[in-house]
């Protein structure tokens, strides 16, 4: 088991220490960084706030490999939440992250958005996180998604999943659902942007938390943001569809080229698919949806689609399009309070349900 000796602990602050040679300073962060790898090194590492903070201090050297190494051991730290709170007491630490993600010259910018990433996955970190970005922040991350070239030496996928974490808090999808700043109409058209599944997800996983706040279902759905059409067309394959089916689609999946692909990666079709399924929390979504053949779309997907969790949400999705409208006083399907024994049984009945649809691949694997 590795960790921090803390009779070691002040020797290694001198190695650290500004007037240290790049050698001596890249052999004691080797060690640094080894004790970050585990759970028990990280916890002991927390318990030397000094060194933590000597670590973010040489993050600014100027030796590459010091400066890179420094931070691979602040990403190995952000990366469990045990270590937010100690992080979260260094006072220049998010400021200097910030300051740095932004800077469109910055070199270290990719490991830097990791770990703000990383930071914002907990609620309380997360909280810290946009309450350091602000406003003014929060409009600088928005130009940087919509601008991949936005730093040369720094593809920064990571941004898409940043922003997704600080929009699991009301503050985060106030601002992407502010009508008056279109932040998500800018935000589409990079949901379907290749080359980056990181980025891609990311922004989806924003769609899909904007999708919880089901006072904007009419608005998401409604000519000023017409998201359907883009939940949609990741889903779509070339497939044919009679005249009077073609004639209900939105306009962009209409008469598809027969060589359409559909999105690649089965995490991000599932959460295009909880996408529909929360707008289906709604009378106005689900009429919405209904009348303009998201039905078709999820038919065609569900032939096609071989992973058995993305089908299965699938199939739930589309029990709610063919199936009749709720009782009066239960419409609102976000509004609805299951008792928690009915909960727990439908909790039970899904994990009965994967191990069911798991035993064939286990009895194959044996039979192998």
């Amino acid at each position: 088991m590795v960790f921090m000796d803390p009779a070691l602990c002040s020797e290694f602050l001198s190695f650290l220490s500004p007037g240290t040679r790049a050698d001596v300073k890249s052999q004691a962060l080797e060690y640094v960084l080894g004790v970050s790898a585990t759970p028990e090194g990280r916890r002991s590492l927390c318990d030397v706030p000094g060194l933590l903070r000597a670590v973010l201090d040489v993050t600014s050297d100027p030796s590459p490999p010091v400066a890179q190494d420094s931070y691979h051991i602040l990403v190995n730290l952000t990366s469990d939440p045990c270590s937010h709170r100690a992080l979260l007491d260094i006072p220049a630490l998010l400021p200097a992250l910030t300051e740095r993600l932004t800077d469109p010259h910055y070199v270290y910018a990719d490991s830097v958005c990791t770990a703000l990433c990383n930071l914002s996955r907990e609620e309380t970190s997360c909280r810290a996180v946009v309450a350091t970005l602000s406003v003014q922040g929060l409009n600088k991350l928005l130009e940087m998604i919509c601008s991949p070239k936005y730093n040369a030496v720094a593809p920064l996928h990571y941004l898409g999943p940043l922003m997704c974490n600080l929009t699991q808090l009301s503050e985060g999808r106030s601002f992407i659902l502010d009508r008056n700043r279109c932040v998500l109409q800018r935000l589409l058209p990079y949901t379907h942007l290749q080359g980056s599944v990181v980025r891609r997800g990311g922004l989806v996983g924003i769609l899909r938390n904007c999708c919880f706040s089901h006072t904007d279902h009419a608005w998401l759905l409604g000519d000023d943001v017409d998201l359907l059409p883009f939940l949609l067309l990741p889903l779509a394959g070339g497939e044919e569809y009679a005249e009077d089916e073609v004639e209900i689609l939105p306009p962009d999946l209409q008469y598809l080229p027969e060589d359409k692909k559909r999105e690649p990666d089965p995490d991000i079709r599932k959460m295009l698919i909880e996408c529909l399924q929360l707008l289906c929390a709604t009378p106005d979504g689900r009429r919405i949806l209904k009348d303009r053949g998201t039905y078709l779309i999820l038919r065609s997907l569900h032939s096609w689609e071989k992973e058995a969790d993305v089908k299965r949400a699938c199939e739930k999705v589309i029990q709610i399009l063919i199936g009749d409208e709720p009782e009066p006083g239960l419409q609102n399907l976000l509004e609805v309070k299951v008792p928690p024994e009915v909960e727990e049984q439908l909790k039970r009945m899904d994990e009965e349900e994967e191990e069911q649809e798991a035993e064939p691949v286990q009895q194959e694997e044996q039979a192998r």
